[in-house]
């Protein structure tokens, strides 16, 4: 099976330009109740995964944020991030896939040159797995 088949292409994704700010991060976050979205550089190459945690941990660690405004001064190219969400290659093999998608909600997906072109969820894998089973399930048994 082919990792494209399972492919949620870049113009479906919500994604985020490593130069954003935290603050637009916050409000995409929350209007898409998102907790993780990938962060993209300046030459569309996948630059990692921002999370809810990783933006609190950089709130509790800067006391002057505490104010929303000032979140519109820091870009999240400058937040660490705390889980390194690694992306496949779009010609990958379904068990490197299934093997991210274990530790990760979505796998971010790059071409040959590493840029972005969309994410794998957890969810269509589950989905595929569970439809193997389920035909699995209705063969026969031979003994």
């Amino acid at each position: 099976m082919n990792i494209a088949f399972f492919l949620l292409p870049k113009n479906e994704v919500v994604y985020l330009s490593s130069n954003s700010t935290m603050r637009q991060a916050l409000e995409r976050m929350e209007r898409h109740r998102y907790t993780a979205v990938p962060l993209i550089n300046e030459d569309g190459k996948y630059a990692g995964t921002i999370t809810e945690g990783d933006l609190l941990w950089k709130l509790k660690n800067t006391p002057e944020l505490l104010n929303l405004k000032n979140t519109e001064k820091v870009l999240l190219k400058n937040i660490p991030q705390h889980i390194n969400n690694k992306s496949v290659h779009i010609d990958s093999e379904m068990e490197e896939l299934i093997s991210l998608v274990i530790m990760q909600n979505f796998v971010p997906v790059v071409d040959d040159k590493q840029i972005f072109i969309g994410i794998v969820r957890r969810r269509e894998i589950l989905e595929y797995c569970q439809n193997i089973l389920k035909e699995h399930n209705k063969k026969p048994v031979n003994y």
